[in-house]
Order: structure tokens, then sequence, then C-alpha cells
């Protein structure tokens, strides 16, 4: 049988979605952005419990923390860090967002009403040194993600794999909860793979409580690259499987 998550109440996680006005938006093309992404197994029978019922956890079950810094926006210059479980919306792999911590407001409305990106202020900081990269995120004077990727070493722009995102917000013109599916573009200039480390992780900072516990960290990657979002295509039901409950956005 397939698993599925096993959120109680998804409005009890989050009480004040993000609301997406409308499906009709420019796209934002958003050059040169630095992304650090890294990857680690956490323990499912908790992690279970951070993804809504239509949607299926990955196996084994894992968690990505990112990034991301974009010096260049309609809204300006941004930093985004956020934290993400592994999983499915029907077939395909994609990731749920926790929260989103973003340095700047108007970026952070922009995201919120476009996108429905489950944002919240905080500071963004990334470094690139000869050999590593440190990324940190912080919250109320408080550092509550810290990465690093160790001895940097040269990959193809190919062997990157990004997966698209999924986000709890509510649809404004029904008012109805949705999980609105985020398909960004990414176009590569640089990659790059090293060892990775967490040094500070908050889970309740993200929301996650004590149900996101990492087991096993497996890889990091730092890429610049290109970043087109565009418009939301499909979303779904939160709390019917994604086969029997994903409506797609007319053209």
């Amino acid at each position: 049988m397939p698993r599925y998550g096993s959120m109680a109440d998804v409005r009890a996680f989050m009480p004040n979605p993000p609301e997406i006005q409308t499906f009709k938006i420019e796209p934002w093309k958003l050059k040169g952005a630095q992304i650090i992404n890294l990857l680690a197994e956490v323990n499912g029978e908790k992690s279970d419990a951070l993804l809504p019922k239509a949607m299926h956890p990955s196996i084994p079950s894992y968690a990505m923390f990112n990034v991301t810094v974009y010096p260049d926006s309609p809204a300006g210059k941004f930093g985004i860090g956020e934290v993400r479980v592994a999983s499915r919306a029907g077939v395909r792999p994609r990731g749920f967002v926790l929260r989103s911590f973003v340095d700047n407001e108007a970026a952070r409305r922009e995201l919120a009403n476009r996108w429905g990106y489950p944002v919240a202020p905080g500071d963004v900081y990334m470094r690139t040194f000869h050999d590593r990269v440190v990324a940190r995120v912080s919250s109320q004077g408080r550092v509550v993600l810290e990465l690093e990727m160790l001895d940097r070493d040269y990959i193809s722009g190919g062997d990157i794999q990004y997966l698209s995102s999924m986000h709890l917000a509510r649809n404004k013109a029904d008012g109805k909860l949705i999980l609105a599916q985020i398909d960004p573009e990414w176009t590569f200039s640089r990659a790059e793979r090293g060892r990775p480390r967490i040094n500070t992780f908050d889970a309740s900072a993200f929301g996650a409580g004590d149900n996101l516990v990492v087991e096993n960290i497996i890889s990091v990657s730092y890429t610049i690259c290109d970043v087109t979002l565009g418009n939301i295509r499909y979303y779904c039901d939160p709390d019917k499987p994604a086969f029997q409950g994903t409506t797609q956005v007319a053209a």
C-alpha cells in the first residue's frame, strides 16, 4: 500500500497561510542566483506528520535544506532560506516547503502573493571561500540554520537536479486551501559539490517541532544559475490524494 502524509490538520499547521492573489502573473527572471542545497535523511516515522495527506513521503525519508541569494529581482536583492520535506505528488517528486525566511520585505510580499511562499522575516547570509561555502539563516537575532560545503570541487550543471516545490496556500478566488505546485526553471553557469555539514538547525523555527530529526547527511551542492519563476500550472487539495484532487490552471 502507498504511504501518505499523516499531517493531522493542515489548518493547524499553518493557521495564516499565504494567499495567492491570481494565477495570471508575469514571470520573474532572476539572474546570477547563488544556491547551496543540502540533502539529509530524516526520521520517517516523525517526518510523515509534516506532509499533507495529498503527498507520498519519499523512501527513505529525507529533507532539503536550501539557501539562495538573488542579486537582483523586481523587488530588489534578496536572500531566502528554507527547509523542504521530500515527497511525491502523484508520481512526481516534490519538496513540501515548511517555511521560507526572506530578508527583503517587498520580496516577502511578492513571493507570498504570487506563488504562495510561506514567508517569514529573517536574515540570510552566504559567503564563498577558496575551500568552502557558508550559508546562514537568522531569525530574531538567533541562527536557525547554518550550512557548509567543504572541499569545493567543480561538476557539470547537468549533474544537478533540483525538485519543484509544493506550497500550502489559500486561493483568493474561492478562499480554499490548496497545495500550489511551483516549477522554477534553472540554467546553470557554475556547479560544485563538496563535503556537507550542518552546523545549526532549529527545527522548531521552521514549524517542524520535534518531527524533523536529521539522521544522515547525504550531499551538498553549490551553483550559480539563472532562475525563472513562472505561472502556477497545477494545484491540489491538501486532504485528497494528488491523483484525485489536482486541478490544472487554465492557460
